[in-house]
Parts: C-alpha cells; structure tokens; sequence
C-alpha cells in the first residue's frame, strides 16, 4: 500500500464527560440513557436566564496533582486525563522515546478546542481589577493558549511529528481527528492522539450563548432540557469534558500486536457560506461534507448502519441536518440509526467530536447504538427523514463489516463527517 494512502485504525480512547470519568462510565451511562445535566449551583448563577449545564461528572482535581494542575486551564486538565486514558488503551507504557514501540519522531498530536482557556482568561482578568498587576499569575500566557491542551497532551507523549490545533468552533474536536487520520494516510506520522476538550461553564458563555437564544430555558428540568428531534426544542445545554483516540497506521499498530476498536476511515469537510451562526435550513453544506467523504474514501452507503448526530437540540440545526442525510443516501438512510447523545453529555462545544467520536467508535466495538432520550413528541420533519434511536439502545447488526458517521458542525458554517468501520 503506498505510503499516501495509509490505513487509520483506533487503538486507544478515552474521555472525561458530564457521565463519568473515563470512556469506561460514559459509555456505561450512554447506553443506559443517563442524563449528566444538573442546576448550576454557583452563586452567579441565580441571575442567569439559564441556571443549567453538564459539568463533567469527575473533577481534574481528583486526577490531576494540583501543583500541575495551577499551571493549567480547566480544559488543558481534560484534554491530559483523556489523553493519559487513551494513550494506556492503546497499550503505550511510557512517552515516545522511553517506549521503544514509538518513535517520538513519528508520532503527533492534535487537540482542539473551540473557546481556549476562556475561564482563565476571564478569571485572571477579574484578579488584575480586583487585586492589580502583581496577583496576575505569571502562567496566564500558556494556560489561556488555544493551543494549551494540544501542547500539554504532546509534552506528555512525547511528540515530535507535529502538534497541531484545529479551532472551528463547535466543529473543532472533529476537525482534529481528521487532521489526524491524514497526518497518517500522508506519511507524516505513525501515530497520533487526537481528540476535542471544552471548559466554558463560566458566567460569561453562559450569559452570551442565553441572549442568543441558543441555549435552553427549560431550567425547571435540567434532566429533559437537551431534548433533540423533540418539537418542544428550544436550544443546547452547555457541557464540558474531553474526548481523545489513539490513531495509528495500520502497519504500526499489527507490528506491536496492539488491539484495534475500528478503522478510522477518512473525512468529509465543508463550509455553509450562509452564516455566522445559523445553519444552512437545508443542509447543502452539510450533503457537501458527505459527498466530500464519499468521493475521498471506499465507504459506500450500504455499509452505513449509525449515525451519531451533531443534533445539539435547536429547532433549524437538528432537521437541516437529517435532510442533508436523506438527501444524499436516499433510500439507505432507512437503515441508518440515529442517535443524538447530546440529549445526555449537553454540547461541549470544541470537545463534542472528540467524546462523539468515542461514543461511535464503542457502537460500532459493542454494535450497539446508544438512545436518543427526552423525545416525547418526535418532530414529524425528523420523523420522515431518519430513524431515531428512541428511549433505550439499540442492537446493531452482528455480522459483516459495519460503518458510522460522526458528524460535527460549527458557528461558522463548519461542516466535518468523521467515518469509521468495523473491522
């Protein structure tokens, strides 16, 4: 096989979610259709229009020592527990150089984030007012980067390819496993860790996303808030986390005898020209973004059982994208079973196509898909256009080679597809 068409497996995952603390327990609590969305009970919270998020479920501090963790942003603290989870999974003992598996010249990194160290940069700013220019922690700079949690994950492997940061809003985690698969596929790197973090559960976001009408009011039911393809809708729950893979060519991954969770099998990536914030209403870009994954990989529809769908719960984007699916698969979107598990984790933003990403890869490993919970009255535009998985999990086919999408869009009119397969 010639060194630009490389195949991308999975070899490690993990995550740190609003369900649990590892990719273990969130995955436990997808298929048992567990909400991780609660009342926010900071004090700055009762003034808000909206007092519910998703905070993920283990604090860093309980992982993270806290002399490293002073030197780093909330979602730096997520991208590395994720990453420390996936890089054990796959079987990696030590960082690259000390491991002699892993050549750290070989070896890359790409973490995305869509926001950044938001919270340090507006907790710091509130310190520079409050207490002067002296209280401000020297470490600022390197917490607030975008690129903190990217830099941070490829100084703990030990990364020499490239470190790499995506940033394309809520499309972000995605865009940074598909970097990933072609820094493989190219011949740039022989593995790479991969993934989305997000840590915005701070008054600011919350307060902006709530005048945008983009977030739910529902603040009496914070459990069935995140209700996607529901005709009650009325806007995403904000959560927080990470979600990291371990990918790795093909070759590389036989040569050590490591276990594989699926073929990562490409991308498909557009961009809406429509708007900053609302999506295309009929999909073009996102049937783009499929098309564009089609033409650059030997996937075909046939092979196509799940979709775990963007649906962040808002009224235009979750229908526009069930029209994009039936637009381009027709028929062979009856097959397809959708689940939205924003409906449990909330939206993490720039770390949704990362824990996504997971959550598909354990359907397809498992062959189970996870439910879609708090749709009590389905949308009827939904309803024709695709086959929701409702209420609990469903079987997925047991024989044959089987495939998934991930699909991730953003503010922006980023579009992403991920594909994955069986293998």
């Amino acid at each position: 096989m010639s060194p630009t068409n490389r195949t991308v497996v999975v070899t490690g995952i993990g995550a740190t979610t609003p369900l649990g603390g590892d990719a273990a327990s969130t995955w436990e609590g997808l298929i048992a259709g567990k909400s991780g969305v609660k009342p926010l009970e900071q004090e700055w919270a009762a003034e808000q229009a909206v007092r519910i998020a998703a905070p993920v479920a283990v604090e860093p501090s309980e992982v993270i020592p806290r002399p490293q963790a002073r030197r780093l942003d909330r979602s730096a603290q997520f991208a590395l527990i994720a990453a420390k989870e996936a890089w054990a999974d796959a079987g990696f003992t030590e960082k690259a150089g000390d491991d002699a598996s892993i050549d750290p010249e070989r070896l890359g990194a790409v973490i995305a984030s869509g926001i950044g160290g938001v919270t340090t940069l507006l907790d710091q700013y509130d310190v520079l007012k409050e207490k002067g220019v002296r209280r401000v922690s020297p470490h600022t700079v390197p917490m607030l980067m975008p690129n903190s949690p990217s830099a941070n994950v490829g100084l703990l492997v030990g990364a020499r390819a490239g470190v790499h940061t995506p940033v394309s809003a809520c499309a972000s985690g995605a865009e940074a496993i598909g970097y990933a698969i072609e820094m493989i596929r190219t011949g740039r790197a022989d593995v790479v860790v991969a993934g989305g973090t997000e840590a915005a559960i701070h008054p600011l976001p919350i307060a902006a996303f709530g005048n945008m009408m983009a977030m739910s009011k529902n603040n009496d039911d914070p459990q069935g808030a995140s209700r996607p393809y529901d005709v009650a809708r009325d806007g995403f729950v904000l959560g927080e986390g990470a979600g990291v893979l371990v990918l790795e060519s093909a070759e590389h991954a036989a040569k050590r005898g490591a276990r594989v969770y699926a073929e990562a099998v490409g991308q498909g990536v557009s961009s809406d020209a429509h708007d900053i914030v609302q999506p295309e209403p009929e999909g073009r870009g996102i049937a783009h973004a499929l098309q564009n994954l089609l033409e650059r990989t030997d996937l075909n529809a046939a092979e196509i059982v799940h979709v775990n769908a963007h649906a962040t719960s808002t009224p235009a984007g979750d229908v526009a994208e069930l029209k994009a699916l039936r637009k381009v698969f027709g028929d062979d979107a009856d097959h397809m079973a959708v689940s939205a598990t924003k409906s449990m984790t909330g939206h993490l933003l720039g770390g949704a196509g990362g824990v996504e990403s997971v959550a598909t890869i354990l359907a397809l490993y498992h062959r189970i898909a996870p439910p879609t919970i708090n749709v009590e009255n389905l949308d009827p535009e939904a309803e024709a256009a695709a086959d929701i998985v409702r209420g609990e999990a469903r079987k997925l086919p047991v024989e044959g080679r089987i495939a998934a999408l991930n699909d991730s869009f953003g503010f922006g009119g980023h579009n992403v597809v991920l594909a994955f397969r069986t293998v």
